[in-house]
C-alpha cells in the first residue's frame, strides 16, 4: 500500500461477483497482512478463515435490514475509507486516462492480456510519478 503499485490482479466473467475471488487476490508472501474490502466482502465465515490465515481484516462491516450499523461501526468504516480510496485511485486513472473499465474483446485471454497492459501502464505512471516526486524532494533539500 506504501507505493501503490498493482501487484495481483483477476479476471472473470462478469457473472462471477467481486467477493468470489478474494482469496485469489490474497498473497501469503506480502510482509503486510492487513486485507482492505468493501461491505460486499464482508462475511462472518470470510473473517474467521482470513484471522486462521494470518492476515488482519480491515473489510468494511455492513448494515442489514433492521439492523443498522452502531456509531462505532460507522466510524470504524469511515476510517477503513481512507485507506480503501487509495485503491480506487487505481480505477478512476483506467477510468479516465485509459478508456475506461469496459474490455472489448472476444475471450478471456484476450480481457486478460487487455487488462495486464492497463495494470502495467499504471504501475509505469506511478513509479515515474514516484521518481519525480523523490528528485523533486532531493533538490529541494539542497
Amino acid at each position: 500500500m506504501r507505493y501503490g503499485f498493482v501487484r495481483r490482479y483477476v479476471v472473470t466473467d462478469a457473472s462471477v461477483h467481486d467477493s468470489q475471488v478474494l482469496g485469489a487476490l490474497l498473497d501469503v508472501d506480502n510482509p503486510d497482512d492487513r486485507i482492505w474490502a468493501d461491505s460486499a466482502d464482508y462475511a462472518e465465515v470470510r473473517e474467521a478463515v482470513l484471522e486462521w490465515m494470518g492476515f488482519e481484516s480491515h473489510i468494511h462491516e455492513r448494515a442489514y435490514r433492521h439492523h443498522p450499523l452502531t456509531k462505532e461501526q460507522q466510524a470504524t468504516n469511515r476510517q477503513r475509507s481512507q485507506t480503501r480510496a487509495k485503491v480506487e485511485h487505481v480505477f478512476g486513472c483506467c477510468v479516465t486516462e485509459m478508456g475506461g473499465k469496459l474490455v472489448r474483446s472476444i475471450g478471456q485471454l484476450r480481457a486478460q492480456a487487455n487488462l495486464g497492459l492497463k495494470n502495467l501502464t499504471y504501475n509505469l505512471k506511478r513509479f515515474v510519478f514516484l521518481q519525480t516526486q523523490s528528485v523533486q524532494t532531493a533538490v529541494r533539500a539542497e
